[in-house]
């Protein structure tokens, strides 16, 4: 997969400062956009992006990637404020902030347990299918800027709004080519928002953005501490816990597929659990201080990565920054144009999309190319979670079923008249069905034997299989020989003593991944004793 427009150098101190400063100001307009979404003060919004950016960044397990107030939360978030809102006057929020906590735990847990590495599950077409899908969802969500009133802006404020978007993405396409000592996407900001102040443009700001959704002011007062006021109850129980499952795993599938995206651009290795128990911890925080939660943001993350930052710094200093914004520099920063963020994130499109994905059409399987439009239809129409899922089962249903084709028996008479079966391919629950086809138990000598050098007995069903096969030899009054099977194999075919041959030098030496195995081989053992 190529990625333009990312350079795979080493960061330093200085290119993860200027990246955090240019990841803060493109922070402010999607934290509070998330905000209005979720139906909560931008300013709750702006708290989230804080926390789980600052906890993240020092704590997380993939440095460079930035984490924050997100799309993918907060339209989950809407449901449950408007029911909390329903049991009493502003209580939505306190709900919201009581179903972090949980969330969070959940998540903090997935780590400890060192589920992350699940993640590894997901393939390729299916990272393919979520990076274009997220590029198009980027790439949608910034089309409503050129709105205004829920109508299409026309005439010189359209062309304002396009020409201060295409200035701000010209120069992120020259600059490089100069000089990459300043974050190109850090200049566009900068120069279009000195010719809109200077110029004094009539477009749209951060400031009007807000005030024309409902807000007054990105300006506020620190975080401060605080247990959800909420009964502690098994109803509560009932409400929040159906929205912490799915903010969790909504939280996690979106930071641990941006963590393999970042893992990519820059050629180096995250550490999955470490940032689940992060991203845990810092819903947690959010919960007791008054942040809508998030997780890991990937347009931000390329932003900070095509920016130059690359260690944990980078984010550290977008948080607090966005904090400092929100403390003392409210004024400043509500001057910023829309258009110029609106050019970055039309960069961040570009870079995201994965534009091999047209080289390959004729390439790949059929299969993966279903995929890869599946996953990304899904992610821009439901969401990225829903998308992941549905491609992982489908790429799963297709493994097995190839799989399951694959099985295929040599047979040969040799001069004893014993018919030989040589076994070539993975047995398990896809391929028992054709396995059996493979044996003419009928027509067979009264001696045969099944050999599986070439094969792998993968689960249970595979064993299920085995033991009728060797049923249906003795039912004919003919007898079977197994060989080559694993250790864990022989205790669990029935009769095993009679009909296994047991080679301590040849037989392979693996574990079958069976459910509660220790059980299992007992039972098999009682089966084996009353036999």
């Amino acid at each position: 997969m190529k990625f333009e427009f990312i350079d795979k150098k080493q960061g330093s101190i200085k290119d993860d400062i200027l990246s955090g400063l240019t990841v803060a100001l493109a922070l402010v307009p999607e934290a509070v956009a998330f905000a209005f979404v979720a139906g909560v003060s931008p300013v709750v919004g702006l708290y989230g992006a804080f926390m789980m950016g600052l906890v993240t960044s020092i704590f997380g397990g993939r440095p460079g990637m930035i984490s924050g107030a997100t799309g993918a939360m907060a339209v989950v978030i809407v449901s449950l404020i408007q029911k909390g809102n329903a049991l009493g006057d502003g209580q939505g929020l306190q709900y919201l902030l009581a179903a972090l906590i949980l969330a969070g735990t959940i998540q903090a847990l997935f780590g400890v347990f060192k589920l992350g590495k699940l993640i590894r599950l997901v393939p390729h077409s299916v990272m393919m299918g979520f990076v274009n899908g997220l590029a198009i969802v980027i790439f949608l969500s910034q089309l409503n800027m050129f709105k205004s009133g829920g109508e299409w802006l026309s005439g010189a404020p359209l062309y304002m709004m396009v020409g201060l978007v295409a200035v701000t993405m010209a120069i992120m396409l020259i600059l490089p080519k100069i000089s990459k000592a300043i974050p190109a996407a850090l200049v566009g900001i900068l120069v279009v928002s000195a010719l809109v102040i200077f110029g004094n443009i009539e477009t749209e700001t951060v400031k009007s953005f807000i005030q024309n959704r409902g807000g007054e002011s990105i300006k506020a007062g620190l975080p401060i501490f605080n247990v959800p006021l909420i009964p502690f109850n098994f109803e509560t129980l009932r409400l929040i816990f159906p929205f912490a499952l799915i903010l969790a795993a909504v939280g996690l599938i979106e930071s641990l597929m941006t963590l393999n995206l970042v893992d990519e651009l820059t050629e180096t290795r995250g550490n999955g659990n470490r940032e689940c128990v992060a991203q845990g911890a810092a819903n947690i925080v959010n919960g007791f201080f008054g942040g809508m939660g998030g997780c890991a943001m990937i347009g931000q993350s390329i932003i900070n990565i095509k920016s130059g930052g690359r260690g944990r710094l980078s984010g550290i200093v977008g948080a607090v920054m966005l904090l400092m914004f929100i403390l003392f520099a409210s004024t400043y920063i509500e001057m910023i144009p829309i258009a110029a963020l609106v050019g970055v994130m039309f960069m961040v499109v570009i870079g995201t999309f994965a534009w091999s994905t047209f080289n390959i059409i004729n390439k790949i399987p059929l299969s993966d190319l279903i995929v890869i439009i599946l996953v990304t239809g899904l992610t821009v129409v439901f969401d990225l979670a829903i998308a992941v899922l549905a491609g992982v089962i489908v790429s799963a249903l297709v493994f097995s079923w190839e799989n399951a084709k694959r099985i295929r028996a040599r047979k040969t008479t040799d001069e004893h008249g014993i018919k030989h079966y040589e076994i070539y391919g993975p047995l398990f629950f896809g391929s028992t069905t054709l396995f059996q086809t493979k044996f003419e138990v009928q027509n067979d000598p009264s001696e045969v034997i099944v050999d599986f050098k070439e094969s792998r007995i993968m689960d249970q069903s595979a064993i299920e299989a085995i033991n009728k096969l060797a049923e249906r030899y003795h039912k004919a009054g003919k007898t079977i020989h197994l060989r080559h099977l694993s250790k864990d194999c022989i205790k669990l075919v029935k009769k095993a003593e009679a009909i296994c041959d047991v080679n301590v030098l040849e037989d392979p030496n693996y574990f079958v991944a069976i459910d509660n195995y220790n059980k299992l081989s007992k039972l098999q053992s009682k089966l084996n004793t009353t036999s």
